[in-house]
């Protein structure tokens, strides 16, 4: 990719007292639906996220058709696990995640 080429993305922000751990949980069930629709192969290609934990954020990329579905499950999920309340989630543009 060029230098100044962007991806678009979305950041989750978890309030205290969710548990990363669970979080990341939460995300990889979210990548394991996506293969379901696309296949282990693409979703290898074309997924991408990145955690902070002491930031409590999640970022995944949406650039791709399987980054769109993970982050659609990805927050039905999360907001059936955590609670509306738990998290909130924002769509940024942000450099390549690799």
């Amino acid at each position: 990719m060029k230098g100044n080429e962007m991806t678009r993305a979305y950041r989750y922000q978890f309030r205290e007292g969710v548990d990363p751990r669970d979080v990341e949980d939460t995300l990889l069930l979210a990548f394991l639906a996506a293969e379901g629709v696309f296949g282990e192969a693409r979703v290898r290609m074309d997924g991408a996220y990145s955690t902070d934990r002491e930031a409590r954020t999640v970022t995944v990329d949406a650039s791709t058709a399987v980054g769109q579905i993970v982050n659609a499950v990805f927050t039905v999920f999360a907001v059936k696990e955590f609670g509306r309340d738990a998290f909130g989630v924002r769509r940024l543009v942000a450099e390549v995640l690799a």
